[in-house]
């Protein structure tokens, strides 16, 4: 069996909303191209994916959605269902992109429950805000719940889902707020200041699943220490009771400080840290199986490839020292394509490439993330038999 799969193919650069739309694919290809001039993709075969037929996109859409999709480029402009704005602009063969990459996140999926692999990662998944019958922030098709509940049918009956994109994963958590099979947690931005204005410490889950939701709303202007803090104050000890069979992980990295969407304030290191906690809570919880997927992003030159290649690297245990330069070839693919473009140096943003230095929640201290800490752990740890107020649970 193989440590890892990775799941790529050039034709998921379809998903395309627009030149001018933050959610450029060119992201993704830059990625792959540093991931590969960094030798991180080295002797790695990519996976293809082919695109999933419409009774796989009924796990998560109905049939009238995924109708109005496949119309939605001959229909003109009164499409509806959240098609057709801002958010989500109609493109040609939007139903066929969308659905390949679907297909990407089930294949690797697949290549974890048939044992053919511990960990597999796509990075042109993670459309997380996409609902049952409507398209939101730029995702049509929720290629997590669709993965999800293929998962279910396969046997596994404790999926926890943890999402660090710096916007709720309201559309996951909907689609599975009352199934106690499923661990959906999201760290993000507060709803108060951010879409899609969901994800408060309140939202727990209903009915047999209360507890099944968990949510760490944090304050404009987090850092990587605030943001490592909240989560240690609430990840693991939630995983370790609700003991998963896998890990399927969103990890957008639009929370860093340059990201033009949103106002935290990580930085590359602070992912690459938050990657590398993933993976021991996996091997920790799940035996090793993690399913990884990409998300929002949209610093599209010095945050997003720096980021996925260490999640990349991560995934597949060649873990990149951060005091690497970034490849003479890759900067220069990149300046052919923008000339004027601020290049980084190499794939850090500290001094000396540390992992960032965080204080544990119940240091006696009274940091801004503590609120959303406090707040959340009192919300679901008793239904998880847990202590709100230790700080060794």
């Amino acid at each position: 069996m193989s440590s890892s799969a990775v799941v790529w193919d050039s034709a998921l650069l379809a998903y395309n909303l627009g030149n001018d739309h933050p959610f450029n694919p060119v992201r993704l290809d830059l990625t792959i191209r540093l991931a590969t001039a960094l030798g991180v993709l080295e002797d790695v075969p990519l996976l293809v994916p082919d695109a999933v037929k419409a009774e796989e996109l009924y796990r998560a859409h109905t049939a009238e959605y995924v109708e109005a999709v496949k119309q939605a480029p001959m229909a003109g402009w009164d499409v509806g269902h959240g098609l057709g704005t801002p958010d989500n602009p109609v493109f040609t063969d939007m139903h066929e992109a969308s659905s390949l990459v679907v297909g990407a996140t089930l294949l690797g999926a697949r290549c974890i429950a048939e044992g053919k692999a511990r960990r597999a990662v796509s990075i042109a998944g993670g459309l997380h805000h996409a609902l049952r019958n409507r398209a939101a922030g730029f995702c049509v098709y929720n290629d997590c719940t669709v993965a999800i509940s293929w998962l279910l049918d396969q046997g596994f009956d404790r999926i926890a889902y943890v999402d660090t994109d710096v916007h709720h994963g309201d559309g996951v958590q909907a689609a599975f707020y009352g199934d106690p099979r499923v661990l959906t947690v999201s760290l993000h931005q507060h709803p108060f200041t951010l879409f899609p204005g969901t994800g408060y410490s309140s939202e727990v889950g209903e009915g047999e699943a209360a507890g099944s939701a968990v949510n760490v709303p944090l304050p404009p202007g987090t850092t990587d220490a605030g943001w490592l803090r909240a989560f240690h104050a609430v990840v693991p000890s939630v995983l370790a009771a609700f003991r998963p069979q896998i890990l399927v992980t969103q990890c957008g990295v639009d929370s860093h400080e340059e990201d033009p969407l949103a106002d935290l304030s990580l930085t590359v290191d602070g992912h690459r840290a938050i990657y590398r906690t993933l993976r021991e809570l996996a091997d920790t919880h799940a035996e090793g199986r993690w399913l990884a997927v990409g998300g929002g992003g949209y610093q599209l030159i010095r945050v997003v490839p720096r980021s996925w290649t260490h999640l990349l690297a991560t995934v597949l245990d060649r873990d990149v020292d951060p005091r690497t330069p970034l490849p003479r070839t890759w900067t220069e693919q990149v300046l052919a394509m923008t000339p004027n473009a601020e290049v980084p140096a190499s794939m850090t943003e500290s001094s000396d490439g540390a992992e960032p230095v965080f204080s544990r929640w119940g240091d006696g201290f009274d940091e801004p993330v503590d609120i959303a800490v406090r707040d959340t752990r009192r919300a679901v740890f008793p239904m998880h038999g847990l202590d709100p107020y230790d700080p060794r649970d």
